[in-house]
């Protein structure tokens, strides 16, 4: 799952927010001098991945892909995945999403002495270039998608795989509904 996602189903606090998006950022992370919350966060980002990417429908989802690209596939599903939670927003939650994103945003500026540098330039610029409120439009994802490809150091045939996401919207899309109620109650369980 990509950052929208792993603040969604983080438990409800900002330390397991921020502890969510660290879960990409914890290589040589010293975990056990955070705080409790900020390190149930990351476990909670890692098993949501554990989950994420053994579940049926992700890996059919992957199946969607053409073979050259099907290697990045799990990048463009991340990406994709969090369009279609903005995209279905009301279906997930009773609250504002435009109001989680902008707590979320705040969470992120008040907690950088938690984060390692990285984290600290990456949450800047998503706060900074509104991703979550980019993420709402599909060719903003492509645009997303294109800049990841650039700094793919071997050659790769990544670049413009949002022309296979729009001739298959509607199965990635049907893919990700039955899917994410699953992840909802399996990440409310962990």
């Amino acid at each position: 799952m990509n950052y929208l996602a792993h603040v969604f189903l983080a438990p409800d606090s900002a330390e397991c927010r921020v502890g969510s998006i660290l879960g990409d950022f914890s290589r040589g992370v010293d975990l056990s001098a955070l705080p409790s919350k900020v390190q149930k966060g990351v476990r909670h980002h890692i098993t949501v991945d554990v989950f994420t990417d053994s579940h049926a429908e992700v890996l059919a989802s992957k199946r969607v892909f053409s073979p050259q690209r099907r290697r990045f596939s799990g990048v463009a599903l991340d990406v994709l995945y969090d369009h279609y939670l903005l995209r279905h927003w009301q279906s997930f939650s009773s609250a504002s999403c435009d109001a989680f994103v902008h707590q979320v945003y705040q969470e992120l500026q008040h907690n950088e002495h938690l984060m390692p540098a990285p984290m600290v330039k990456m949450t800047r610029h998503m706060v900074r270039h509104d991703w979550f409120g980019a993420y709402q439009n599909l060719g903003s994802i492509g645009d997303a998608l294109d800049r990841v490809a650039e700094r793919i150091r071997f050659a790769n045939q990544f670049a413009g795989i949002i022309d296979e996401i729009r001739a298959n919207d509607v199965q990635l899309e049907h893919h990700f509904l039955n899917f994410f109620p699953q992840l909802q109650n399996f990440a409310r369980q962990t």
